[in-house]
């Protein structure tokens, strides 16, 4: 409650930019995120895998408020690159919002497209070896857990998964194949 009008406060948060870029990478145009997501608007994205000493994945479950693929599992923190910002200033902002590391170093680990019915965008992946601990403030990740490769072959098997990290990031990390 304002003391001086004696209305509720509301917090207004920024509105968030985003780049479109075509496809070469180059930007032709900058509109609100909202914007971006209504129109399925060709943007840029980093995926962070994020692997302990020991060699496990870490794996989360996506919160049910996300604007896309609410609830499913992701094998990578990460998200949208804000307008103007660079992919490894947005790999490391996505960490440090998403799981509350910052790590000194990111492996580049290559640049993919992925389009479907709710996103079209052009992404690059990192790796980065942390054990945490880890926090959890902005309210994307409902849940954690380490993985092998063959629990993770299991989780997928019964659950659903982000489908732009399974094709993008995953043929990258995945050192079986």
């Amino acid at each position: 409650m304002d003391e001086v009008t004696g209305r509720e406060q509301v917090e207004m948060r920024p509105v968030e930019m985003v780049d479109i870029v075509d496809d070469d990478d180059v930007v032709v145009r900058t509109v609100t995120r909202a914007e971006m997501r209504r129109d399925r608007l060709q943007h840029r994205a980093v995926a962070i895998a994020v692997f302990s000493s020991d060699g496990r994945l870490l794996v989360h479950r996506r919160s049910d408020a996300k604007d896309v693929w609410p609830g499913q599992w992701d094998i990578a923190a990460g998200g949208v690159v804000s307008a103007g910002e660079d992919y490894l200033d947005a790999a490391r902002r996505e960490v440090a919002e998403e799981l509350g590391i910052e790590p000194i170093e990111f492996e580049s680990l290559g640049e993919g497209r992925f389009r479907d019915d709710a996103v079209a965008l052009i992404g690059r992946g990192f790796r980065v070896v942390h054990d945490g601990p880890f926090r959890f403030t902005d309210g994307e990740i409902a849940g954690v857990r380490w993985v092998t490769w063959d629990e993770l072959d299991e989780l997928r098997r019964t659950e659903r998964f982000v489908p732009d990290s399974i094709a993008l990031l995953l043929p990258l990390i995945d050192d079986r194949r």
